[in-house]
C-alpha cells in the first residue's frame, strides 16, 4: 500500500508513512500466523486416550525386544497375552495413576507406574519423552509377564 503525500504544509514524509505501513502488515501477518499455529496445536492437542496409545506401543517393543531373549514358544505365549489383555492393563495400572496438564497448545502427562515416574509432552499429536518411560516400560512388561 502506498500512501502519496505532497502537501507543503505538513512534515509527513511519504516514505516514513510507506514504512509505518509495512511494520503494521508484517507484525499483523506474525500475529495472523501465530494465531493460526496456535489453533493448529490446539485442535490436535494429545488426549489421555491417546497417550495410553502411545505407552502401549512402547510397552509393545518392549514386549518385542524382551522376546528375542526368551525362547520362541514362551515369547508368542506373551505376545498373545499382551495383546488379548494390553487394555484392561493400561486401564488398571496406567489410566488410574496418570495426570494430565492441558495446557491448550500441549499437554503434559505424568504417570506413576511401580515407583517409576514419567513425564512426557503432548504437542500435534506427537509424544516427547522427557523423564522415565523406558524405564517404567521395561519394569511393567518384566513384572506383569
Amino acid at each position: 500500500m502506498r500512501l502519496l503525500f505532497n502537501c507543503p504544509c505538513c512534515d509527513i514524509d511519504a516514505a516514513a508513512i510507506n514504512v509505518r505501513v509495512s511494520m503494521s502488515l508484517l507484525r499483523l501477518s506474525l500475529v495472523v500466523v501465530v494465531l493460526a499455529v496456535s489453533v493448529v496445536l490446539a485442535l490436535t492437542n494429545p488426549t489421555t486416550d491417546q497417550y495410553l496409545g502411545f505407552v502401549q506401543a512402547k510397552l509393545a517393543k518392549a514386549i518385542d525386544r524382551m522376546d528375542q531373549s526368551t525362547p520362541e514358544r514362551e515369547g508368542t505365549v506373551v505376545r498373545d497375552i499382551f495383546r488379548r489383555h494390553s487394555k484392561e492393563l493400561l486401564d488398571s495400572v496406567v489410566r488410574p495413576h496418570t495426570l494430565r496438564q492441558n495446557w491448550g497448545v500441549l499437554s503434559r502427562f505424568e504417570t506413576t507406574v511401580l515407583g517409576t515416574r514419567v513425564v512426557v509432552i503432548g504437542i500435534g499429536n506427537q509424544f516427547i519423552p522427557v523423564e522415565g518411560v523406558d524405564e517404567a516400560v521395561l519394569t511393567l512388561g518384566r513384572r506383569v509377564f
